[in-house]
């Protein structure tokens, strides 16, 4: 299942184009389940406040949840969909709809590389960096990269937030130029946590840690030459909050 349409109809070369030649936008990935999904709101705030920064004006919300109901018509309940807004002037709205992503199975190794995004507060395309380090990091034997800066302060994985566990079982978060991304936001919401600035020098001294995005929560079992427990009981109680954080309906 692939199905992708700009504006609400049926995405033709021509359209696609700009794209792909342009390579400036900004986007918002999310699961969808029986037609809802976690955190509408926040992915409809992160894509007008991207809109209005990028473009100068912001992008309607009811006009975004009608597009991607839309693109999963009456045939879809379970998708997993990228809302892509793009173009070098008057931007257009693209809808992705895919299979439905599950998380992966068995914890993840993570190779810290010295790289952060442009622009990181913004969900954009070209994440040409991102990429290529997740290459790497995968040629290497890992699973992901670590985004670090210069002086080994930990700040995301290629495509996930990172947060680590103390011995009392809280939940930090690194104080970083990251994207707060939408797993992230609804976890604070839901568990007490904090945000430190974590050194790759202070991983060890941590009792585990997980990624959070929008497919879900799974463990790091690594980060370079340091390896983590994992905490299945408080990876567990993490994922159970997030699980149960209510999903809004597109219709």
């Amino acid at each position: 299942m692939l199905r992708m349409e700009i504006d609400g109809g049926p995405a033709t070369a021509e359209q696609l184009a700009p794209a792909l030649l342009g390579n400036y936008g900004h986007f918002t990935a999310l699961q969808v389940r029986d037609r809802r999904t976690k955190g509408l709101d926040l992915h409809l705030r992160r894509l007008d406040a991207a809109n209005r920064e990028l473009y100068g004006e912001g992008l309607d919300g009811e006009r975004v949840r009608g597009l991607v109901s839309h693109a999963l018509g009456d045939d879809v309940r379970d998708a997993a969909v990228r809302v892509v807004v793009f173009g070098t002037d008057a931007p257009r709205v693209l809808v992705a709809v895919r299979p439905p992503t599950t998380p992966p199975t068995g914890p993840r190794r993570l190779l810290p590389v010295d790289y952060t995004r442009p622009l990181p507060h913004v969900k954009h395309v070209g994440g040409f960096g991102q990429r290529h380090h997740g290459n790497v990091a995968e040629r290497a034997g890992f699973d992901d990269a670590l985004l670090t800066t210069p002086d080994g302060v930990v700040v995301e994985a290629a495509i996930a937030n990172i947060a680590f566990l103390d011995d009392g079982g809280g939940i930090v978060w690194p104080r970083a130029d990251w994207l707060h991304g939408i797993t992230m936001q609804l976890l604070e919401r839901a568990l007490p946590s904090r945000r430190e600035v974590v050194r790759l020098t202070d991983v060890p001294r941590y009792r585990g840690a997980f990624l959070a995005n929008s497919i879900g929560v799974v463990a790091v079992s690594r980060v370079g030459d340091t390896g983590l427990a994992v905490d299945d009981e408080a990876v567990a109680r993490v994922r159970a909050a997030y699980d149960a954080v209510p999903a809004d309906p597109f219709d």
